[in-house]
C-alpha cells in the first residue's frame, strides 16, 4: 500500500488539525519483527503505512487520484489497496503500453509493481460459437481464468465462481472459530471473545452478489 504523501493530503479540503494529524501519523514509522523470542531490529517505513489501519484504504484512494488511463476508452478502477485495468476488445494493442504507464507512476510514487502478484484475465462470452484469438501475453506477467474482486470470484467466462467464494467462506469461518475456541481455553470471557468477532474481518459482505448463482449443493 503507498504512502500517503503531504502533498496529496494538503489538496483536500479538510481542517488543519485534521491534516496535521494525517502528517504526523505517516511520519517517523518504523517496524520489526519478533518470533520465538528474539526481535529483529527497528526499520524505517519509507513507502507504505500501517498494514490494516482504518485510514489505509482512504489513503490509497487519495494517493492513487493522480493515476488515470492514458488511452480514453480504457478505465481504472481502484479500491482500499486494490487497482483494475480494464481494457476493451478494441483497444487490446494497447495493453503493454497500460503496464508501463502504471509501472511509472508506482515508480514515480516510490513503490514497486510487483508483477508476481499481477495477473491478466481475459473475459470473454461463453455463448458465442466463435471466439475471438487471444492476444499473446505479457512479459512477466501470469495469464489467469479467474479474478477476485472485492471478495467475489469472478472468471473469464464472465460468471462468478461460487463454489470459491463458498469454500473461502468457510474457510474463514473455521479459521475464526478456531482462534475463538483457543481464545476461551485461555479464560477469555464472552464479552472479550463477542468484541474480537466483532472486530474480525469478514467476507459475507459480498454475499448478496452471489444472489441467483447458489445452488443447493452450495
Amino acid at each position: 500500500m503507498p504512502h500517503c504523501s503531504a502533498s496529496s493530503i494538503a489538496v483536500l479540503d479538510i481542517p488543519d488539525a485534521a491534516y496535521n494529524w494525517l502528517v504526523e501519523y505517516f511520519s517517523g514509522r518504523s517496524h520489526c519483527t519478533r518470533y520465538g523470542g528474539f526481535t529483529l531490529a527497528l526499520l524505517d517505513i519509507s513507502a507504505s503505512i500501517v498494514q490494516g489501519s482504518a485510514i489505509g484504504p482512504v489513503s490509497f484512494v487519495i494517493n492513487a487520484a493522480d493515476l488515470t488511463t492514458a488511452t480514453p476508452i480504457n478505465l481504472v478502477h481502484k479500491y482500499a489497496d486494490d487497482i483494475h485495468v480494464v481494457i476493451p476488445a478494441c483497444n487490446v494493442q494497447s495493453r503493454a503500453d497500460k503496464l508501463e504507464h502504471v509501472a511509472l507512476w508506482v515508480q514515480a510514487n516510490n513503490l514497486n509493481l510487483n508483477r508476481a502478484k499481477t495477473v491478466e484475465v481475459i473475459f470473454t462470452d461463453s455463448r458465442r460459437k466463435l471466439q475471438p484469438c487471444r492476444p499473446p501475453e505479457l512479459p512477466d506477467i501470469r495469464r489467469a481464468t479467474s479474478v477476485r474482486m472485492l471478495g467475489v470470484t469472478l472468471a473469464n467466462h464472465l460468471s462468478v465462481r461460487l463454489s470459491d467464494n463458498v469454500r473461502d467462506v468457510n474457510s474463514r469461518c473455521a479459521q475464526s472459530m478456531h482462534t475463538l475456541k483457543i481464545m476461551r481455553c485461555h479464560g477469555m470471557n464472552s464479552d472479550a471473545l463477542k468484541t474480537v468477532y466483532k472486530c474480525s474481518p469478514s467476507s459475507s459482505d459480498s454475499s448478496p452478489a452471489w444472489w441467483g448463482f447458489a445452488t443447493s449443493s452450495d
